[in-house]
């Protein structure tokens, strides 16, 4: 009888997602900086935002996300009409491939890319074509390159995840301008407010009809634990994903929450001033006793070692110690790791325990 249900083509040769770490067999408290998230956590107002909406909890919620996208558009100084909401940008980006993508599609991503890019392009029964970077920053001629008639998206992280280099967007405009004419540019901005002088693509859009860019609540915002996500793009576009939509797909607390998040920009304002000034400490730091890095445009450092074998052992210590960061050998950068930029304590600790790690081995 089993045998006679089946998933839909590709599905079951899909990998699951595997999310940073977050325990320690026998420690009771660690130090996660292994999913990038604010180690400040949410602002104020967005936490009594989150508190109020109890009282609301038996209401429905409004279903064209009209007060959110207010603010988005007020802070962001976009369209609100051409914003539409999800349960974190991966859920906009589902709405893409399930409008745009399907069987016999391609969709070309790159080797350092996102890994829940494949799992949604198989998902929808499409190829995921994987494409590669050159020195850790995408190529824009590689994607050129392997973009044809079965071409249908580029999906394209920037800033980078796990890399945190940034394409400049004068590449970006070359990118969206010689690629053909039916494909689709998606610019997933999970970390754009990180890159300095970096609009997330917004003037790309407004000058185009064929890109979209995705952003997320989860890092600067602080909300990983609500998932709230937000996409902007042509209205041709956006008007296709609000048919896709469930029509409650967010709840009131999150709805709520997030508005006063994106309201709240001293806060916001803290965040990034304290991420630059903890990620160039943390940089410093690993440099000075031989572990490079790429300028971070994001809230987190990609620390390279000199293979594997010391990366893994590396990785090994500071779980030791009750420090949890990420191995990125899945994203094709076995040599090294992804470690988040926490607060002060954080990047003092994990400098001082690789620190006296390497001492050791030398």
């Amino acid at each position: 009888m089993t045998d006679l249900i089946k998933p839909q083509p590709g599905i079951l040769d899909i990998k699951l997602y595997q999310g940073g770490a977050s325990h320690v067999p026998g420690m009771d408290r660690v130090i996660k900086l292994s999913s990038n998230e604010n180690p400040f956590g949410a602002s104020p107002a967005a936490k009594a935002a989150f508190a109020a909406s109890a009282e609301n909890l038996h209401r429905y919620p409004s279903s064209d996300h009209a007060a959110l996208r207010a603010a988005i558009g007020e802070v962001e100084g976009l369209d609100p009409d051409r914003v539409i909401c999800g349960a974190g940008s991966d859920e906009v980006l589902t709405f893409l491939c399930q409008a745009y993508v399907g069987p016999g599609d391609e969709v070309i991503h790159t080797e350092h890319g996102f890994s829940l890019y494949r799992i949604l392009v198989m998902a929808a029964g499409a190829v995921p074509v994987e494409v590669p970077e050159r020195n850790r920053v995408v190529d824009v001629d590689a994607i050129l390159a392997a973009a044809g008639d079965r071409t249908r998206m580029v999906l394209l992280t920037n800033p980078g995840n796990p890399t945190g280099t940034l394409l400049p967007v004068d590449e970006i405009a070359r990118l969206a301008d010689d690629l053909p004419e039916h494909v689709l540019l998606v610019i997933d901005g999970a970390y754009a407010e990180f890159a300095e002088g970096y609009d997330g693509g917004l003037s790309l859009i407004e000058a185009r009809q064929n890109v979209v860019m995705t952003r997320t609540f989860s890092k600067l915002y602080g909300l990983g634990g609500l998932r709230v996500g937000w996409g902007y793009g042509p209205s041709h576009v956006i008007d296709v994903l609000n048919r896709v939509r469930g029509p409650f797909n967010l709840s009131g607390a999150q709805l709520a929450t997030a508005e006063a998040a994106m309201r709240d920009r001293d806060y916001v304002a803290f965040c990034l001033a304290e991420n630059a000034r903890l990620r160039a400490m943390l940089r410093a730091d690993l440099a000075a006793m031989g572990v490079p890095s790429d300028e971070s445009h994001t809230n987190f450092v990609l620390a390279r070692f000199a293979d594997q074998a010391e990366a893994d052992a590396t990785e090994a210590r500071l779980r030791s110690e009750g420090i949890l960061v990420r191995k990125v050998a899945g994203y094709k950068l076995p040599d090294c790791l992804r470690i988040t930029v926490g607060d002060e304590e954080s990047c003092a600790l994990v400098a001082q325990v690789i620190g006296v790690f390497r001492g050791a081995m030398a």
